[in-house]
């Protein structure tokens, strides 16, 4: 293991120990009142959201003072810096404040601009995955491995957020012909469908609309396992990523053609 990996892999327990700090009052709130109020883009927030990330924020800046780190809640602070930790305290938080337990905690690490761990804690759920640069990905201790699914018409596609591409005409019909072409089409959604394409439970998964603090530590863990990850144009992640399309390394250049026509 050579110096930067065997970095990468101290501060993926450093993520680790910040989200489990993250679950105390996730755990708090979800089982009581989660005082929800709703931002300028009508997207909830709640206690939780904000106790969650402090408690991430403390653990990160102890352990690693002079990192940058950009946050769902608390916002960027250091993105100039050579390491910055993205931050969403709670992925899916429509879905917690309605009692279900489809969240994550997803914490990320960008080195010179390049992202190099990912960890994803879905605490009520039960699944912790993690994964960095050249160290492979695990879920709950078990190393993961994407599928060697290579035909279309054998491909497991899970869809998230595709509400630009349903406001395209053009763009819906390519949805709409792909849709067809697949063996399965499902929706999982958030943490869960990236967690099932890491573990070889299905071959690709595509969203339009999203944040990268939503899949930069999922993009991670999928790619240590095996698979690859791209932009909808088909390059890499950065902090304006909107869109994604991740899958399995002989469906990746399928379902990236068939989105783009």
């Amino acid at each position: 293991m050579g110096g930067l990996e065997r970095e990468y892999a101290r501060l993926s327990g450093i993520a680790r120990d910040a989200a489990e700090a993250a679950a105390g009052p996730i755990r708090h709130y979800y089982r009581g009142s989660s005082n929800v109020r709703y931002k300028d883009d009508d997207s909830p927030v709640t206690a939780a959201d904000e106790a969650a990330e402090a408690a991430i924020r403390d653990v990160l800046r102890a352990a690693c003072p002079d990192h940058g780190i950009y946050g769902e809640e608390g916002g960027a602070d250091g993105l100039d810096k050579e390491w910055l930790w993205l931050v969403d305290p709670i992925d899916g938080t429509k879905g917690f404040v309605r009692g279900d337990p489809l969240f994550s905690t997803q914490i990320a690490l960008m080195h010179q601009g390049e992202l190099v761990l990912g960890v994803s804690s879905a605490s009520e759920f039960g699944e912790l995955a993690w994964g960095w640069r050249g160290g492979g990905a695990r879920l709950n201790g078990t190393r993961l491995r994407v599928a060697d699914t290579e035909r279309m018409d054998r491909t497991i596609l899970s869809f998230g957020n595709i509400q630009s591409f349903a406001a395209d005409p053009e763009q819906w019909a390519r949805v709409g012909t792909l849709m067809r072409q697949v063996h399965r089409h499902r929706g999982y959604g958030d943490f869960l469908h990236y967690h099932r394409l890491a573990q070889g439970r299905l071959d690709a998964v595509v969203e339009s609309d999203l944040n990268i603090l939503d899949i930069a530590a999922l993009s991670v863990i999928v790619r240590e396992a095996g698979g690859v990850v791209t932009d909808l144009s088909g390059g890499p992640l950065t902090l304006q990523t909107r869109g994604i399309v991740a899958a399995t390394p002989a469906m990746h250049p399928q379902i990236l053609q068939a989105l783009q026509g």
